[in-house]
């Protein structure tokens, strides 16, 4: 413990655990302590059931009748992978894939007028929808199939729009589309949680819808993907890949101090030794005097013993409900998954209800989608305090990650991680750098 390192680690969630696989990679001597004797932090995967019964103070233990306590692993923070998207990209040029086995999201739902409807995102899908009348579904095509041929490095594919100017309002005006279009456009496909993206220019709304397009068509049901055994296996797959090259874990390490001369960090105090470092990557809650409270999240575990009505029965799914549909600001999103990818006992499904809270009463915020799931066997309520960090680093060399926010993907988790290597190494992030060195194999069998 007594030594130097380039780089400590406070805090095993997803954010952390990439970087410290990054650096490690890239050469530097790092360690990754957390004060948990698990892998995760707010990432994590709670098993078996009885302890997701015990922390959430639950006064019984669980039934019977939701089987074997150690089938279930259910994650605390709700996300799925974009197929196509920047996480998969990691995990591939870091071989991570390895240690890990992904199902496909079987299908991707949007909430209308109390109902719910499957997203469609093909021209196929787009013409066979019940969303949209026939004018608009032509229209609508239209639309996509700009999206689809448009290049931001070749103005023939405008079609007189600038994409560094237009606003995404003016371009659905162009092509005419509704109401409802829109609001599945910007939600379902775009996958913004709010308006706010109508009136500043589109080429990030186009890229995004072709993100979603691209990720649907590498596996036709759903642009998303799943970890079988929960999401709490990402983390500990990049902190094993940290740990071929050199990275030091300690869980259960309580962290007594940061120590700082001259307003930048010098080490890390545990037990009273001290680790001294040059840089320090952390989640919000190892330094509560550098961050600031951004919102709040509301997330409802909920344990069902049946498939969400409407969805073709799938043992996993995805529903959004654009704010507009309830009268809200923010979108209220549904994962759900099952049995099938190994977090529940056998005939039990997960379904995860989360939202930005707007009001003082957030549990009714979210009864439109607690609706669709009704009968619910067993609730876990939870509201987290997003945090962001008020340091940027750049004196203090601490390096704060955000809290996850209520995305349904890991896209905003994948920035973070990009900015904060950016601002700790002060060259853009590639790629590339992730890449395992030839030959490098420490230990581990050739695949």
């Amino acid at each position: 413990m007594d030594e130097e390192y380039d780089v400590i680690v406070l805090g095993t969630g997803l954010t952390e655990c990439i970087l410290s696989g990054i650096m490690s990679v890239n050469g530097k001597k790092v360690l990754h302590m957390d004060r948990n004797p698990y892998y995760g932090g707010e990432s994590s995967s709670i098993t078996p059931l009885e302890e997701l019964y015990k922390r959430f103070e639950l006064p019984d233990s669980p039934p019977e009748s939701m089987g074997r306590g150690r089938d279930w692993n259910v994650d605390l923070i709700p996300k799925f992978l974009m197929a196509n998207g920047q996480l998969v990209k990691m995990l591939l040029y870091t071989e991570v894939t390895r240690y890990l086995d992904f199902k496909v999201v079987e299908g991707s739902f949007v909430y209308k007028g109390g109902k719910i409807y499957k997203v469609p995102s093909t021209e196929t899908e787009a013409l066979a929808s019940n969303l949209m009348g026939m004018f608009e579904k032509r229209r609508f095509r239209k639309f996509l199939v700009f999206v689809a041929n448009f290049d931001e490095n070749d103005p023939k594919t405008f079609e007189g729009v600038d994409p560094k100017v237009t606003t995404m309002r003016d371009v659905y005006k162009k092509f005419d589309l509704g109401q409802d279009v829109i609001d599945f456009t910007g939600h379902a496909l775009a996958l913004y949680r709010t308006d706010n993206y109508l009136d500043v220019p589109c080429l990030e709304t186009i890229n995004r819808i072709k993100l979603y397009s691209e990720s649907l068509a590498r596996y036709g049901k759903s642009p998303y993907l799943y970890p079988l055994y929960g999401l709490g296996e990402l983390p500990q797959g990049f902190a094993r890949l940290s740990a071929i090259y050199g990275g030091t874990y300690m869980l259960n390490k309580p962290v007594e101090e940061i120590v700082m001369e001259d307003g930048h960090v010098v080490g890390v105090k545990s037990e009273g030794e001290v680790a001294r470092c040059k840089q320090l990557i952390c989640d919000p809650s190892y330094i509560q005097d550098r961050v600031r409270k951004a919102g709040q999240v509301i997330r409802v575990i909920c344990i069902l013993s049946h498939p969400i009505k409407n969805t073709n029965d799938a043992n996993s799914c995805q529903i959004i409900i654009p704010q507009n549909q309830v009268n809200r600001k923010s979108d209220i999103y549904v994962c759900m998954i099952s049995y099938a990818h190994n977090v529940a006992a056998q005939g039990k499904y997960i379904a995860i209800v989360s939202t930005t809270v707007e009001t003082s009463e957030p549990e009714a915020e979210i009864e439109p989608a607690l609706e669709l799931l009704e009968p619910i066997d067993q609730k876990f309520v939870s509201l987290s305090d997003l945090y962001e960090p008020t340091d940027d680093g750049t004196e203090s060399q601490i390096f704060a990650s955000s809290a996850y926010d209520a995305t349904t993907h890991f896209e905003t988790t994948c920035n973070d991680i990009k900015d904060i290597y950016k601002r700790m190494t002060g060259s853009d992030f590639d790629f590339e750098n992730m890449k395992r060195k030839q030959n490098d194999v420490f230990g581990e069998d050739e695949q």
